[in-house]
């Protein structure tokens, strides 16, 4: 045993002191290096998915798409890519627990050939607002209340009644999928819209799906209530049960693809992450099969470390106008850099696979000897890396007048609509399920403006659905 500048440690059991019963020295080493260090253990925790589980894997790829994408990883049928995928919850902090009704993260990082690629998602295909700059205000209503410390409905359900375009989402949320029963029993989505360009230049917009090969299982309220006291640890538990006894958990995924040209005149706005593309309009694709099957040897240095950016894409694959979208292409990056320093890439659970070359020196925790000697600039005349002139993926055409502005309007662009198919799509049973789970947390709510706000989005999106709320909030209530 050694201390961090390697020199043996004679005694980890005592401290040094002045005498049996004096006082402590402040030149024992071993004791101020290591209470300094306990001090400094913890990282800023991530203000949204900050309690996560992950695993390595693969994706392999079972069906040809060259015709849709040039993407290296996906370019021939039976290839293999490590990834590693790491699940998480939403709104909680770090010791939170996992069976709570809250979306769940799947980020996706694929290692390949031609750098790290990124996919950012969760476990529904939609999210609850379209443009970036309500994303803090809604966090902040969601998390806990700054006067009593613990989540308000009452902040919860007056954002959502404020934002009807959330709709959608909170029916997602507050049905049967609103608390998957493991991570290995729930889908993923890339959620936001993509563009995949082939070797030819011909683009496609796209969108990602995963379905579990294990099927779908989810928990009641009461169900996960019970399990979220006996065991807060219960998803990333039986993640790591699960790859230990070799049961590796799968994901088939496919891709929903849209021709470039055929965006501006769709029925709704492609780009709204609110909204789902319907399979009827879009079907999907099978791309390949992703498997899990090694869990990580440190969860710090691999799970609470591992720093996922949809900024960072490949050759063939790039950004969509999804406002959403186009804020966390900064968001992300950024709050690494502040969670971890400007050096996060170099960790080995972010470092490409593929050779990094770049001008990029100096910061905080700079450990791989910041290229020696070679010269910090470009261009330069002493065969450094230079640019290669092929962008990863095509342009698309943009116009208009700088500043603030709503949506361009489709002729079916509608907060609601898809709410009620939503909603139509369950049983009566699930039904009554999704009603009592919205009743319960309105009921609580004291402001009654907020309350009919929220009822009357689910009148709109439809009828039945809105008086159900409506008569199991009353009840509630009294």
């Amino acid at each position: 045993m050694t201390t961090e500048s390697g020199a043996p440690v004679a005694d980890n059991q005592n401290s040094a002191s002045a005498g049996p019963g004096g006082p402590l020295l402040i030149q024992d080493q071993q004791l101020i290096e290591k209470l300094a260090r306990f001090n400094r253990e913890r990282i800023p925790e991530r203000v949204v998915h900050a309690r996560g589980a992950g695993a390595y894997g693969y994706l392999e790829v079972t069906d040809d798409v060259t015709s849709y994408t040039h993407a290296a990883f996906l370019s021939e049928v039976g290839k293999r890519t490590e990834v590693f995928l790491r699940f998480s919850t939403v709104a909680d902090s770090l010791g939170g627990a996992d069976a709570v009704r809250d979306p769940r993260g799947f980020a996706v990082k694929f290692y390949t050939e031609e750098g790290n690629y990124d996919l950012v998602g969760n476990n529904t295909p939609v999210f609850f607002i379209k443009d970036p700059l309500k994303f803090p205000d809604f966090i902040h209503s969601q998390k806990r209340d700054p006067f009593t410390g613990v989540q308000e409905p009452d902040n919860v359900w007056d954002f959502w009644s404020h934002s009807p375009e959330a709709t959608h989402q909170v029916t997602w949320l507050m049905g049967d999928r609103g608390i998957p029963a493991s991570y290995r029993h729930m889908d993923g989505f890339g959620s936001h819209t993509y563009l995949w360009v082939n070797a030819e230049g011909r683009a496609h917009w796209v969108k990602y799906h995963f379905k579990t090969d294990q099927g779908i299982r989810c928990l009641t309220s009461e169900e996960a209530q019970e399990l979220a006291g006996r065991d807060a640890n219960s998803h990333q538990q039986d993640l790591h049960r699960a790859i230990e006894r070799g049961m590796f958990p799968s994901w088939t995924m496919y891709v929903q693809l849209m021709p470039v040209e055929d965006a501006a005149a769709y029925r709704f706005n492609p780009f709204d992450l609110t909204k789902v593309w319907p399979h009827a309009d879009h079907p999907r694709v099978r791309v390949g099969r992703l498997v899990l099957n090694r869990n990580p040897e440190n969860i710090f240095a691999e799970v609470e470390q591992a720093a996922f950016s949809p900024n960072n894409f490949v050759p063939g694959i790039g950004p969509s106008p999804d406002k959403m979208l186009q804020g966390r292409l900064f968001a992300y990056g950024d709050a690494h850099r502040y969670r971890l320093g400007v050096n996060h890439t170099q960790l080995p659970v972010n470092a490409p696979h593929a050779a990094a070359d770049n001008y990029g020196r100096d910061g905080a925790m700079r450990f791989d000897g910041n290229r020696g000697r070679a010269k910090n600039y470009e261009p330069n005349s002493f065969g450094g890396p230079a640019e290669t002139g092929r962008p990863l993926a095509t342009g698309y055409e943009v116009a208009g007048l700088v500043g603030t502005h709503e949506p361009v309007a489709h002729r079916e662009d509608d907060d609601f609509v898809q709410a009620g198919n939503l909603y139509r799509l369950m049983d009566p049973a699930a039904q009554a399920r999704l009603v009592a789970n919205i009743a319960g947390g309105l009921a609580k709510v004291s402001d009654d403006a907020i309350v009919e706000r929220a009822i009357g989005h689910f009148h709109a999106a439809d009828p039945a659905y809105g008086h159900q709320v409506e008569t199991a909030v009353k009840e509630l209530r009294g």
